[in-house]
């Protein structure tokens, strides 16, 4: 396993993240703290989670296992977690405002057990609250010792420049992390999302690296999902349905990814997700699995690095397809233009 900083913080994690959203509601308990002794033994040491998962559950099922486990063990864990969505229906139940999120921090401290979190998040913005209140705000849970490092979870661009640029004009803790959605098939991350990340000097940790599950090989053109798969039971289920991300764009990625797969020996999902984990700005790539098995055969990907030309198939295969300006080729070259200085 890989290790890379946190963003510019000098805290080590794994270059795979285990995400724990299927703890509670697709993974037992007993399976999850499988999932999370199997994680440590494989060498890595970046846990994931959020105060909404499975309803809360999540969090306690982690809590349980950092109890039945050995401190010498436990300790490696560098734990993240999230707060912004509701978790009851009180007012003033959500969002990013200083009272929901120290009320937030401290439900998930008291289901984890701990004192504090390495990492917490916010999950997501909040156009409601000033965002120098949610500022203030982390920066006080770090001068508390609740955690150690503040990150953003789901910001585009402008807001996490945002954000970036007010903690350091009222000289506040900044972010060192954001969780993007990213993938092959999820590449618009990169028009925006990217550059202001690299700008902050901040590390990526994306989510649903292998696209909700279309890059690991499952789904058939023309053959809708059935059986335990994550489209078996609703096709069209959210952002992934069938009908909706199986376009001709999707196949062709999925026929390139295979191509790579066949080449090097290895499975489509480590190849998915070795592309995401080392693009420009990613510390960590969150693994969601439903079994020990999908773990451990996404967890083959730790050290798989592809060569420049497997990469640029791969980019070619899932190029989005932006108009020439100012994303597209005309806007790369004035970019490459004005760092020459010309």
């Amino acid at each position: 396993m890989d290790f890379r900083t946190l963003g510019r913080s000098g805290c080590a994690v794994s270059t795979l993240c285990l995400g724990t959203m299927t703890f509670g509601q697709e993974t037992d308990e007993a399976g999850a703290h499988a999932q999370l002794d199997q994680f440590l033994e494989a060498g890595g040491n970046f846990v994931d989670t959020a105060d909404v998962y499975a309803g809360s559950t999540t969090e306690t099922i982690i809590g349980r296992w950092f109890a039945n486990r050995p401190k010498d063990l436990t300790d490696r864990v560098v734990l993240a977690t999230k707060g912004r969505f509701p978790t009851d229906d009180f007012p003033n139940g959500s969002g990013l405002s200083t009272r929901h999120l120290t009320r937030a921090l401290d439900a998930s401290l008291g289901r984890l057990g701990l004192d504090a979190v390495d990492l917490y998040q916010v999950h997501a913005y909040d156009p409601w609250t000033p965002l120098e209140e949610t500022l203030r705000t982390l920066d006080g849970f770090i001068r508390a010792g609740k955690i150690h490092y503040y990150g953003l979870s789901n910001f585009t661009g402008w807001q996490l420049a945002k954000a970036v640029h007010l903690a350091r004009a009222m000289g506040l803790a900044e972010p060192v992390t954001l969780q993007p959605q990213y993938s092959l098939i999820v590449r618009e991350t990169e028009w925006e999302i990217v550059p202001a990340v690299l700008d902050a000097g901040m590390g990526m940790l994306p989510w649903s690296p292998l696209g909700g599950g279309w890059l690991s090989g499952k789904y058939q053109r023309d053959q809708r999902p059935t059986g335990d798969t994550r489209l078996g039971d609703d096709p069209n289920r959210g952002m992934e349905a069938y009908d909706r991300r199986g376009t001709d764009r999707t196949w062709q990625i999925i026929d390139a990814v295979q191509k790579v797969a066949e080449d090097r020996g290895v499975s489509m999902a480590e190849v998915a997700i070795a592309w995401v984990t080392d693009r420009p700005g990613v510390t960590s790539t969150i693994l969601g699995a439903r079994t020990s098995e999908q773990l451990a055969s996404n967890l083959k990907a730790a050290g798989l690095h592809l060569s420049e030309e497997e990469t640029a198939a791969l980019d070619e295969a899932s190029d989005p397809g932006v108009s020439d300006y100012p994303y597209g080729p005309m806007g790369i070259d004035q970019r490459s233009r004005n760092l020459a200085g010309r």
